[in-house]
């Protein structure tokens, strides 16, 4: 209720004051064919009772689904649940869960079949590890010159530290000249590159690298990258996780944004030179073919070359794998690669039903990207905390540091992935080599694990472990 003297006022400025709680307008004028009304009425404010609806039932009829290899064993067996093999996979396992009448996606439920129904020792909440590159922005090329996507903090908060992209170049396209404030780290998943840079001292670098093969640009340096005739795609890592593709320094920029006069003085020329310069960022754009011979492309001053103990390449397509039963792993790290201070890597192999052994890092968190297969990692996190995640081909993966973990291959095929670090080397802690070189007694005491298995620990570095790719095996004894 208004006072008087409010009124008044309110009747001098010609004001219209409505009541403040105004009821909705439920038949507003819409356009031709519309019907009913926005709003419901107050009789349907819930107040002693309501009939119940003997149609809309949550309950699914266990004959519209079938349950899985593993998912009625012990929870606490964390079966890997191969929910391809079913049409409507369902949250259960063993006697925990229930069904799903929906909505829902399948296809996500499928993928993810360790989130959907989780093994009986995951516990807690878990900050996410996961971010398949799949669901990232796609920046395209000009004039079909390739793409690029990208992963960093905003889409997987966990990773502080790290973030990647993934790029393509069509045959003789570039990503254009540029630099960045991070450490550029990348392995080429296919095709060939040609990459070249100059450092601060003037010295020139110039490669050409195939699928397998890695190049490391630090901080700062200016560079080039450009698709040889079969195109090229690969994977960048830099060590800041909140980098982004869209903050690169790049030339066509520079020149963009500096007077032109200023452009003319710099290198010595007329105003008239930049006539033609491009009226925006290329980024990605087509380019005219490299020469035959790389040697054509090899431009070096009065400091020549950058010294071959700080080249930015390593072909390490051409380095032999160290083979252990259940794969195979070859270590990238400044050891043989020292412009890379800070990177240290793993390219892993792991045959089916064998797994990456559970380990832990001391001083780097873990960013892994699978390049191949399918595979689960269950992160353990002091006190009490673990989440089980399943990964394909394209997924990215991201493990803080000194959180334990393992990485078992689900599927039918080899799973490759790389393990990237930030330390001056590739280490880990080795779970089972770490018990194998315990005193027996200790171990006995705190896990009260049989005599014989205490006996069977390894006291070396397995790094993988063969399994069965029967996904409900319970038994890997290996025999005497």
């Amino acid at each position: 209720m208004l006072s008087p003297r409010s009124l008044m006022t309110s009747m001098v400025l010609g004001i219209c004051i409505q009541p403040i709680f105004s009821a909705p307008i439920t038949n507003p004028v819409g356009p031709p064919g519309a019907s009913g009304s926005l709003y419901g009425t107050e009789t349907l404010l819930g107040a002693g009772g309501n009939p119940v609806s003997s149609v809309d039932s949550a309950v699914v009829p266990t004959s519209s689904y079938d349950l899985v290899a593993g998912q009625t064993s012990d929870t606490d067996y964390g079966f890997y649940l191969d929910f391809d093999s079913t049409a409507n996979p369902q949250p259960i396992r063993g006697s925990q869960g229930a069904s799903d009448p929906g909505p829902r996606n399948y296809n996500y439920d499928k993928i993810n079949s360790d989130l959907f129904a989780p093994p009986g020792t995951d516990s807690g909440d878990f900050p996410n590890a996961k971010w398949p590159m799949g669901l990232s922005h796609n920046r395209l090329g000009l004039s079909g010159a390739g793409w690029a996507r990208q992963q960093n903090d905003a889409v997987l908060p966990a990773a502080t530290a790290m973030a990647g992209v993934d790029m393509r170049l069509s045959p003789n396209a570039y990503r254009e000249l540029h630099w960045h404030s991070a450490n550029e780290w990348s392995y080429i998943m296919n095709g060939s590159v040609q990459v070249q840079a100059v450092n601060e001292n003037g010295q020139t670098f110039i490669d050409d690298l195939n699928a397998g093969d890695v190049w490391f640009f630090p901080a700062g340096v200016p560079h080039s990258i450009q698709a040889l005739e079969q195109g090229v795609e690969f994977l960048l890592v830099f060590d800041q996780g909140s980098f982004s593709e869209e903050d690169t320094n790049l030339a066509s920029e520079l020149f963009l944004r500096n007077p032109t006069a200023v452009l003319a003085k710099d290198l010595k020329t007329d105003v008239s030179a930049f006539d033609a310069l491009p009226t925006g960022e290329l980024y990605i754009f087509p380019g005219t073919p490299a020469p035959a011979s790389i040697s054509a492309q090899n431009v070096t001053g009065p400091a020549g070359a950058i010294p071959t103990e700080q080249t930015y390449s390593y072909h390490l397509s051409q380095q032999a794998p160290y083979t252990v039963p259940g794969g195979s792993i070859k270590i990238l790290d400044p050891t043989t690669f020292p412009i890379a201070s800070m990177f240290s890597v793993a390219l892993v192999t792991v045959a089916p039903g064998a797994m990456r052994e559970l380990h832990w890092h001391l001083n780097s968190d873990e960013w892994s990207f699978f390049l191949q297969g399918s595979a689960r990692i269950t992160v353990f996190a002091a006190p009490e905390s673990s989440r089980t995640f399943d990964f394909q081909a394209g997924d990215v993966a991201y493990i803080p540091v000194p959180q334990s973990h393992y990485i078992e291959n689900t599927g039918t095929e080899d799973v490759m992935y790389l393990e990237i670090l930030q330390a001056p080397k590739f280490t880990d802690i080795s779970v089972a080599q770490w018990l194998g070189l315990t005193p027996p007694q200790v171990v006995k005491d705190t896990l009260h694990l049989p005599d014989a298995v205490i006996a069977s620990l390894p006291k070396y570095k397995q790094y993988l472990v063969p399994g069965s790719t029967n996904a409900t095996e319970t038994n890997f004894t290996v025999a005497a």
